[in-house]
């Protein structure tokens, strides 16, 4: 969604309905309107429902998500990302990345796994792609 749909978030989702259960989960983690992608991923792993169900719930109940956990969003001013390109990326990294992109994006869930399969952090991955010109793109909270 564009800057301009901020606040129009549950347009998204005109057949979606809110669940009591992870509405609750989110409202007693949000802070200001808003909650952590980290706190939203632990009410999915609670709930053992896929973050995307989170992510349409809180879009249901018009929070904003934040501190995106590949520093895509969110994070010190909100308009921009706080993940720098990478000055290198190591050869080992560059292959695991471009295994799983398509159409030059990786998506948000191969970008984690990556990172966990090459034990480097989500932000680590983030980077490389930025320095590879690869988009992260979907996100698994719907986010983008």
């Amino acid at each position: 969604m564009t800057h301009q749909d901020a606040g129009h978030y549950a347009a998204k989702h005109p057949e979606g309905t809110v669940d009591p259960e992870i509405k609750k989960r989110v409202l007693s983690r949000a802070k200001s309107g808003r909650i952590s992608c980290a706190a939203a991923h632990l009410i999915a792993a609670e709930r053992e429902c896929p973050p995307q169900t989170v992510g349409m719930n809180i879009d249901l109940l018009e929070m904003r998500l934040h501190q995106c956990q590949l520093g895509l969003f969110g994070h010190d001013n909100e308009k921009s990302m706080s993940v720098e390109p990478a000055r290198l990326v190591h050869s080992e990294l560059e292959e695991a990345i471009r295994d799983v992109v398509v159409d030059r994006h990786i998506s948000c869930e191969n970008a984690w796994q990556v990172a966990k399969k090459m034990q480097r952090t989500k932000m680590e991955v983030a980077a490389a792609c930025e320095k590879l010109g690869i988009k992260v793109k979907p996100c698994q909270l719907g986010a983008f």
